[in-house]
């Protein structure tokens, strides 16, 4: 008798393998490597590299602690033995805002780097060892931790007299330094706020080189709309066609016009990647500036005023003079003149655009390179019409004629510059702490400034250069439309609400007057908890102990939901925020299961008599969320988080564990798939 297999068959056993293999696996997408380095006798760099898989993040030691968790560098033994020279430095970084915890992280891609410079000062040490803990994520997340061991080459006979030298000039300075450092813990905690936690410094969205560079031609393109600008497009375009002799020499000529426009923008960037080379923090240490994000602040506040008509900002008029009269040479070095009076006499309009332009680049990761770029983007987008209309000239006759439509304009953009005026204060509010300008007051102001936007649209409100008006267009009063729908979007931001589409702008949630949301009562009355139960995401009854939670789901006869997360988790929060909010999994989370979530980064130490050491890892657990971490690897040969797991009191599973999962409708099968599993 011959056994027959389907190849149908043959295939969704194959699936069902490699599914259930890539939802319980070990983990290792960072590779590390190390090396020492020599300096001098007895000075080393010690280096710790990590190649890191594509689309996997190491996060920083600098990244924000309100976002994921940030890596941790740490020496051991170092009294006595050596000196550490300066903080331990690392290599490129990369910035991004994550909408999970509404601040901006930093990040390795690729391959981090660490390197931490040692002063040896006893001539015997052979060996450092160092630690790195660590949080790498993708569509999970990990906690991880390396250690190293680093050997010391010997140190000759006058490197052995330096050591020593070192050693009792380092026990000098300690002493004398040991009241300073007791004054500065003092000066860091008075500053905390009463719960521990820093607030966090959200910053702008995240902005990749060609997200900046396509946005810095659109706000060049939408200069070339204003007052300023406008007008001299077909007289600048006719003036090269009539007065060059062929229609060939003015083509040229006005190509070659745009592209002076262009170099000019782009030169404006060169001076700082000189300043690059002199501080290659500049960029970084530029967005939490306070003195500089209130002079951004105060200037986009007089920009706006201007463009509603109270004064005009012009160049100085003799560099204006001198500009136009070195135009009049003729031949190249005349247009390149002509270009650049261009750009002077109409700064009064392109200024705010190019003003935003630069504080919205100059804080990036991408530093001097990111701001050419958008220099680059802005001078194109304002050269385009000219280069475009001189190749093909025939489509001047359908430009519309200037007038009262350009001053609309402009006063349209004085209401953007008043807006992005407060994200300016508000960054440096937040770095403060001083709270005056709260997420509710933010979005008051938003909606002010955009309901009077609205207002002005439908021709309820004149200022001082506007034609009288006895009707709106349709295109105005369509747009109208827009912010007013965008005014009304923003007021329910007051009471809690997230406001996803701009919350790259106001204060994060955790920054407000109401941080549960207005009307929230937490203190009010609330059901009585089960012993050793919390309060979870929406309200979900939860355990973060897993005997306790096991216990209770026996108790009241409901399957246990193992939730491994962690609270610096990004992809945890999204799945909170986007899944469990649902309606339907909402529910079948607060009745039908009994929630366990286990957080991996937990750093609560551990009771002596319960450390041990990993099975698994041989390291030595010492943390709750070390605990919780190496359940997971031994038990689910999984290290990665979120991982979900439903199971019942006899603690085996009822389906196939689950890592991150953002659809609504896959998680809410799995779910209803174990808990009917658990019924039968």
């Amino acid at each position: 008798m011959t056994l027959q297999f389907p190849l149908k068959h043959f295939a969704s056993l194959l699936f069902l393998l490699v599914f259930t293999q890539s939802n319980a696996q070990i983990f290792t997408p960072v590779k590390w490597t190390s090396r020492v380095e020599k300096i001098s006798a007895n000075e080393f760099t010690l280096v710790m590299e990590g190649a890191i898989d594509e689309g996997w993040h190491v996060y920083s030691q600098n990244s924000n602690p309100d976002g994921s968790m940030p890596a941790v560098v740490t020496f051991a033994n170092a009294a006595g033995n050596y000196i550490l020279n300066g903080k331990t430095s690392e290599g490129k970084t990369e910035k991004a805002f994550s909408d999970a915890f509404e601040v901006e992280e930093t990040f390795f891609s690729h391959k981090a780097v660490f390197k931490q410079k040692v002063k040896i000062t006893n001539p015997a040490l052979a060996k450092i060892k160092a630690t790195i803990e660590y949080q790498v994520c993708k569509d999970r997340c990990i906690n991880d931790e390396k250690t190293f061991t680093f050997d010391i080459p010997k140190m000759s006979g006058a490197a052995v007299v330096n050591a020593v030298q070192t050693e009792v000039t380092a026990v000098v300075a300690d002493t004398v330094t040991s009241a300073a450092t007791v004054t500065d813990t003092v000066k860091q905690t008075s500053v905390a706020k009463p719960n521990g936690q820093k607030t966090p410094m959200k910053k702008g969205a995240p902005q990749s080189l060609w997200l900046i560079f396509v946005g810095a031609i659109l706000a060049g393109m939408l200069a070339t709309i204003t007052p300023c600008v406008f007008p001299m497009i077909p007289m600048t375009v006719s003036f090269f066609i009539k007065q060059s002799g062929t229609k060939s020499k003015g083509k040229f000529n006005a190509f070659f016009y745009g592209f002076c426009i262009i170099a000019i923008y782009v030169l404006i960037s060169v001076p700082f990647h000189l300043f690059e080379k002199l501080d290659p923090n500049m960029f970084t240490e530029i967005s939490t500036n306070v003195y500089l994000n209130l002079f951004f602040f105060i200037i986009f506040i007089i920009f706006a005023i201007s463009f509603f008509g109270a004064f005009e900002i012009t160049m100085p008029n003799w560099l204006a003079n001198k500009a136009d009269n070195a135009s009049n040479s003729g031949g190249l070095v005349g247009i390149f003149f002509m270009a650049m009076t261009l750009i002077i006499v109409s700064f009064s309009c392109t200024g705010p655009a190019l003003g935003f332009v630069l504080g919205s680049v100059l804080s990036t990761d991408g530093g001097a390179t990111i701001l050419t770029m958008a220099m680059l983007g802005f001078g194109l987008g304002l050269a385009m019409p000219f280069i475009s209309l001189a190749l093909f000239p025939s489509l001047l006759k359908n430009m519309p004629k200037s007038g009262g439509w350009l001053n609309t304009v402009k006063v349209v953009f004085g209401f953007i510059e008043l807006a992005l005026a407060f994200k300016f204060l508000s960054s440096a509010d937040l770095v403060m702490e001083t709270h005056l300008l709260d997420r509710e007051l933010f979005l008051a102001f938003w909606i002010a400034i955009f309901g009077a936007l609205t207002l002005y649209l439908f021709g309820k409100i004149t200022l001082p250069h506007d034609d009288k008006l006895s009707h709106i267009s349709v295109g105005r009063m369509l747009f109208g439309l827009v912010t007013l729908a965008f005014t009304v979007y923003m007021i329910p931001g007051l009471w809690g609400a997230p406001l996803k589409l701009i919350s790259a702008f106001p204060p994060p949630q955790t920054y407000s007057e109401s941080p549960d949301g207005f009307g929230s009562n937490t203190s009010g009355a609330l059901e009585v908890l089960p012993e050793g139960a919390v309060y979870g995401p929406h309200h979900i009854v939860s355990f973060e102990d897993y005997d306790k939670g096991l216990a209770y789901a026996k108790k009241v006869n409901k399957p246990v939901m193992l939730d491994f997360t962690g609270k610096t988790c990004q992809n945890c929060r999204l799945t909170e925020n986007n899944v469990w909010s649902d309606p339907k999994v909402l529910s079948m989370l607060k009745n039908d299961v009994v929630l366990v979530s286990l957080y991996g980064d937990s750093a609560v130490e551990l009771p002596e008599n319960e450390k041990y050491v990993s099975k698994a890892t041989g390291s030595e657990i010492t943390t709750v969320g070390k605990k919780w971490s190496d359940f997971e690897r031994e038990r689910y040969q999984s290290n990665a988080r979120p991982y979900y797991v439903l199971m019942g009191h006899d603690e085996q599973n009822l389906n196939e564990p689950i890592a991150y999962t953002p659809d609504v409708v896959t998680y809410y099968k799995w779910l209803q798939d174990g808990v009917s599993k658990f019924r039968k």
